[in-house]
């Protein structure tokens, strides 16, 4: 099939590769040159492992090509809108005026018997009010349907090739067959198909992010609790897991969620039912957030009663981006404790295998280092905020040979406790009651 990707962020790339990948000639559309330029130089805006090699192989093969308008693909059959919602300033409310542009601008020139697909995660009505202006536009009825995305940063591309589902929300039997065409190897694979409503289908996204913030939050709340009461948050996370109604995945304490996704959904789902006259039935998501806010501000806490006054003391943060295997900084719990130890006059430095680029000349008020090992220098706390393995894999006993005070805040519980101790380290561990 010829397929255009309208917009060339995470989510387009990605989407446009594994098209590619799945045979299909695809063309995508950017309207920022910078980001166009680099794409077209072969370079990606974002660290994603493995997307490089793959999209290098698909462009190399000719199925994938990029452009700055869609006038380019005009005569295609298919286009998935992969624009981004972000939060509106000043509002928790999703910011759809980047869809509606994309779509806008596709209804001018787009064919009758094209199928438009929305991706992005949206409050749900977008898409009949979309649909509604794009048909206005184009002078016909747009066949446009709704298909979520569920990639996870670090992992984007396996997750698009061989995703948990497919859920495709349509009023017109057209769209739906041909999304089952374009995905007819990945469905032909085993992977489920529901076919759903439009309203259903731009539900799934946020309602499922939604539950995954609930199901970390809980747990973070217990481990509030637990440092209240002396009991250990992730002993009671592994018993409650065994639960198959509850199961252990992402019941792990710490310092909470973050990104471009998780985040800015639920305050947008909240901000959407509160539109339709049912806030009430989702306000226990304002908990789920300011329980994740918490977290972040629990070791800010914890680094001042271990050091009394932050102002002077030397703080070394672990990691940037909001997970590992991710450049991506947005709303990460890891650089919101570095910023805010800072705030507090301690000088802190950053250390993050791939998100320091990303940072460029942002936030110079902290210390950049390149060289893990040479970091620890007479620091007089270690703060472990992200997960990387390069973190799970040190040294304590020659880390400790290093700093001048031997205290590290373990925000993400992975750190073999004992391990570290035995070297020597005082260990905090959110949630936990940690003899030293």
């Amino acid at each position: 099939m010829r397929v255009g990707v309208i917009g060339l962020g995470y989510l387009g790339v990605t989407h446009a590769v594994a098209m590619a990948t799945l045979g299909h000639e695809v063309v995508g559309i950017e309207a920022s040159p910078d980001r166009l330029a680099q794409l077209k130089a072969g370079k990606l805006p974002f660290y994603e492992p493995g997307l490089a090699e793959a999209m290098a192989a698909v462009v190399d093969k000719g199925l994938l090509g990029f452009e700055a308008s869609v006038d380019a693909a005009s005569d295609f059959e298919l286009f998935f809108l992969c624009v981004g919602t972000p939060q509106r300033s000043g509002s928790n409310a999703a910011d759809t005026s980047f869809v509606f542009a994309a779509g806008e601008a596709l209804a001018k020139v787009m064919s009758s018997s094209a199928v438009v697909v929305g991706k992005s995660t949206v409050p749900v009505g977008t898409a009949a009010d979309l649909q509604k202006k794009m048909s206005e536009i184009a002078g016909f009825d747009v066949k446009l349907a709704w298909n979520p995305e569920f990639l996870r940063e670090g992992s984007a591309l396996e997750d698009s090739l061989k995703p948990d589902r497919i859920v495709i929300g349509a009023w017109h039997k057209e769209s739906v067959e041909a999304l089952r065409n374009c995905y007819e190897k990945i469905i032909g694979a085993g992977t489920p198909v529901i076919e759903t409503d439009v309203a259903t289908a731009e539900l799934v996204k946020v309602a499922a992010n939604a539950f995954l913030a609930t199901k970390v939050s809980f747990i973070n709340a217990m481990a509030e609790v637990a440092e209240a009461s002396g009991a250990d948050a992730v002993s009671l996370a592994e018993a409650i897991g065994y639960d198959e109604r509850i199961g252990k995945r992402f019941l792990r304490t710490g310092v909470g969620f973050g990104g471009g996704c998780l985040p800015k959904d639920i305050r947008g789902f909240v901000a959407r039912a509160q539109e339709l006259g049912v806030g009430d039935a989702v306000s226990f998501l304002e908990d789920v957030d300011a329980i994740n806010l918490r977290r972040r501000q629990r070791v800010v806490d914890l680094a001042e009663q271990e050091l009394g006054a932050l102002s002077g003391k030397k703080i070394l943060v672990l990691g940037l981006s909001f997970k590992p295997d991710s450049d991506d900084m947005r709303d990460s719990p890891a650089l919101d404790i570095a910023l805010k130890l800072a705030a507090g006059s301690a000088e802190v430095t950053v250390h993050d295998p791939v998100a320091l680029e990303a940072l460029g000349d942002k936030h110079p008020e902290l210390v950049r280092a390149n060289n893990l090992e040479a970091c620890f220098e007479a620091k007089d706390l270690v703060v472990l905020a992200t997960e990387w393995q390069q973190y799970r894999e040190l040294d304590p006993a020659a880390a400790i040979r290093k700093v001048a005070n031997t205290t590290i805040i373990d925000g993400r519980n992975v750190l073999d406790i004992p391990t570290w101790q035995a070297a020597g380290w005082k260990v905090i561990a959110l949630g936990r009651n940690v003899h030293n």
